[in-house]
């Protein structure tokens, strides 16, 4: 191991928590219109950077389905002047980590590396190579679309992987995040795809930065402006379209498994929306509290038919899901399904108790500060304000947000939100 890295995992393993209290979050806007939303942070000598695309997959053309990875997936694997082996050295070099993602909305790049100038030059350099230079070799983008390829062959031999394509594909229809990679469609990919998408969709309108850590603000600045100064100015946001709630169904899906896979859903939030904290203090008693949620009670502990139960809401640009997931014996699923939605419709029914309430609202402030106790932490967090335009105070307001919701509240948002005439089932593997 070099001495870059080691440096960076002892700085790691000494870490001490971050305050309590909220980061302050500034914001501004880089000459070429990327808006970048900055926490300096001196606790520890690390940045950590995330650059966000309005890229996802919901952006895909429909028979392109997993351009959108792909393309990602190209950016960190050859620059101007350098190949993939190159840049993975040098950033090995320098102790710095790359990471990143693409979800419906959005397409992620993740850098860590140590503050030093001479180490975060190095690394910053990279980054800036792979969002404004990215080669997208031939020779590369064929390799990777069969790794794809492959990749999907084998995740679709999986029951879960069926059970959550199926999901996704009732509740959202013909909408964009309902649609799905395919193994013909990611082979029929070529290179000029890529391009395309990468034009249309890494430009500095569509770009958000979330910086955390050992910068000054004038540095921070400089950082944003060299990361995007040579992306394009156009073209810019575009509007992801508002599903169509679904008509109830249940769908049946045949697989060797000896488990059945269960899963309910339906489009239910999207970010920013105010009903988020009602239903997120709904649903830690519902199903998001683990051993203590009423589902996990009825179905695992009374009933003992499934290890775990868990419930939860997506929220995303649009409408996204709020989803109910367990697994249980095939010869019992339909008995499963049945307890599941009676747990549910009586939550719906009556709200939580009095005692429920307030032991959710205890959990969810008191481990609030365990998710701002680091810089990757707080950056995931900046992340999500910045690129969904939440309010700058969102994370120093979240406590008090939790703590107001009232039983009428959680009763009123669930009755708009999760409504049993627009839910859909999925059941893999069932009898």
């Amino acid at each position: 191991m070099n001495s870059c890295k080691c440096l960076l995992l002892l700085v790691l393993s000494l870490a001490a928590p971050l305050s309590d209290a909220a980061p302050r979050i500034e914001r501004w806007q880089t000459t070429a219109g990327a808006r970048v939303f900055f926490v300096e942070n001196h606790a520890l000598p690390i940045v950590d950077i995330q650059v966000d695309f309005a890229a996802g997959t919901a952006y895909e053309n429909e028979a392109q389905a997993g351009v959108a990875a792909l393309t990602r997936e190209l950016l960190e694997l050859g620059v101007a002047g350098m190949d993939e082996t190159q840049i993975a050295s040098r950033m090995a070099d320098v102790g710095a980590q790359l990471s990143g993602e693409v979800d419906r909305d959005r397409a992620s790049l993740v850098l860590r590396t140590l503050s030093m100038a001479d180490k975060r030059t190095v690394a910053l350099d990279l980054l800036r190579a792979m969002l404004s230079t990215p080669q997208f070799e031939a020779a590369v983008f064929e390799r990777e679309k069969a790794r794809s390829v492959a990749a999907l062959k084998e995740a679709l031999t999986r029951p879960e992987t069926l059970a959550s394509r199926a999901l996704w594909s009732a509740m959202y229809a013909a909408h964009p995040y309902g649609r799905q990679t395919t193994v013909e469609s990611v082979a029929a990919l070529e290179r000029a795809n890529v391009l395309a998408f990468h034009a249309a969709h890494y430009t500095a309108p569509r770009a958000t930065l979330a910086i955390v850590g050992d910068l000054s603000r004038a540095q921070a600045e400089a950082v944003a402006e060299d990361l995007t100064a040579a992306l394009p100015a156009s073209p810019g946001m575009t509007t992801i379209a508002v599903p169509e709630l679904p008509s109830s169904s249940e769908q049946r899906i045949a697989h060797p498994a000896l488990q059945a896979h269960l899963l309910l859903g339906l489009p239910a939030l999207k970010r920013g929306d105010p009903d988020f904290f009602p239903l997120l203090v709904g649903n830690y008693t519902l199903g998001g509290g683990g051993f203590v949620s009423r589902l996990m009670k009825a179905v695992r502990d009374q009933r003992g038919m499934a290890y775990s139960v868990h419930s939860y809401f997506q929220p995303l640009a649009q409408l996204g899901p709020f989803q109910i997931g367990l697994q249980t014996k095939k010869e019992q699923a339909q008995d499963a399904l049945k307890l599941t939605r009676e747990v549910l419709a009586s939550f719906l029914a009556q709200g939580p108790s009095k005692e429920e309430l307030l032991a959710a609202k205890q959990n969810l402030i008191g481990s609030f500060p365990l998710r701002l106790d680091s810089n990757s932490e707080i950056l995931g967090s900046v992340a999500v304000i910045g690129f969904y335009g939440l309010p700058l105070d969102y994370l120093d307001r979240y406590p008090d947000n939790i703590e107001k919701v009232t039983l009428a509240d959680i009763k009123a948002a669930f009755a708009r939100r999760v409504r049993p005439a627009h839910l859909v089932t999925v059941i893999v593997a069932g009898d």
